[in-house]
């Protein structure tokens, strides 16, 4: 019967066995784990062996991390982390420790998400809300909103040295000129600094209204949200089919509210003149002078008017 020593000692000279030892040996030679008994040489051969997998996990995930192919193909054990090596001291013994640690790419990722978290849009397309184009970027695209764009980058400005204001803008001009766009731009970066958005698209807005007269809970839920957001936006106004109801205790009520409280936003083919004149006027009731008029002092004070110039760009910027 074979003894307990031969059989350890006939493993010792396996083929398993010395592929195990060649690769611990190429693992030892390693210049990343060279570096790192270089940084602590309390790191003995006894401890790197124990340490084996830990080891071995560090050197893969580090290479991997230097030919990231992108958060959403991340080879890594943990999605946006990579394996880190510590040596600890606890009652007299020395100890490797692992731990997860982000990387940049996650951290980043983790940020935005955040900062997205704190803007809402209803009946948008949630790629106006990117994150990924500069003043200078937008300018370029069209010089001809260049007043338009130094409005929206001295707002922004004003409102992270000072807070808001109780006073949004009022964004108007030709189809496509990139009213839209700047005012998500301004959401995203006033985003950055912990204020909280809205954005409304006013046409769908108002179709939706419909539905919500007979679930008086999603109404007042969507109320109070468009009342309490610190930046709302109301997305081509003008544009919606108007109804007295909507108007006088949807819009009406909204605006009442946050006049003097917190500021309101708004992109227009009209100007203010010609939105009064729209606001005048329901399919059902026909004209109403005074409800519009009503409805525009909520507005008129409480904006600054920026005509927004240049071409359509629909499907480009």
């Amino acid at each position: 019967m074979e003894s307990l020593g031969d059989l350890l000692r006939s493993l010792e000279h396996s083929p398993h066995m010395k592929r195990a030892e060649e690769a611990r040996k190429a693992l030892a030679n390693d210049p990343l784990v060279m570096q790192l008994l270089e940084r602590h040489p309390e790191i003995d051969e006894r401890m790197l062996n124990t340490h084996l997998n830990q080891v071995r996990q560090y050197v893969k995930e580090y290479r991997q991390c230097r030919e990231c192919p992108g958060l959403d193909r991340c080879p890594n054990d943990l999605t946006g982390h990579y394996t880190k090596l510590d040596v600890q001291t606890l009652g007299g013994h020395t100890y490797l420790v692992d731990s997860k640690v982000p990387c940049k790419k996650w951290t980043s990722k983790q940020a935005q998400d955040r900062i997205r978290r704190r803007i809402r849009s209803f009946y948008l397309d949630g790629n106006m809300l990117r994150d990924d184009y500069s003043l200078d970027e937008i300018l370029a695209a069209d010089f001809e909103r260049m007043k338009a764009v130094e409005k929206i980058a001295d707002y922004i400005l004003q409102v992270k040295e000072h807070g808001l204001s109780e006073k949004g803008l009022y964004l108007y001009g030709k189809f496509g000129t990139g009213k839209t766009f700047l005012m998500c731009y301004m959401l995203h970066e006033l985003a950055r600094h912990g204020y909280n958005g809205v954005i409304v698209y006013m046409p769908d807005f108002m179709e939706d209204l419909k539905s919500m007269f007979g679930d008086s809970q999603r109404l007042k839920e969507t109320i109070d949200l468009l009342k309490e957001t610190d930046l709302l936006v109301f997305d081509d106004i003008g544009a919606e089919n108007l109804n007295a109801w909507a108007r006088d205790h949807v819009l009406g009520t909204i605006l009442n509210y946050r006049m003097n409280r917190r500021p309101t936003f708004f992109t227009s083919n009209y100007d203010l003149d010609a939105l009064q004149q729209h606001f005048s006027f329901t399919s059902k009731d026909g004209e109403e002078l005074h409800k519009g008029h009503r409805l525009m002092d909520r507005i008129r004070p409480f904006v600054e008017a920026v005509a927004v110039n240049g071409k359509n760009k629909r499907g480009i910027l």
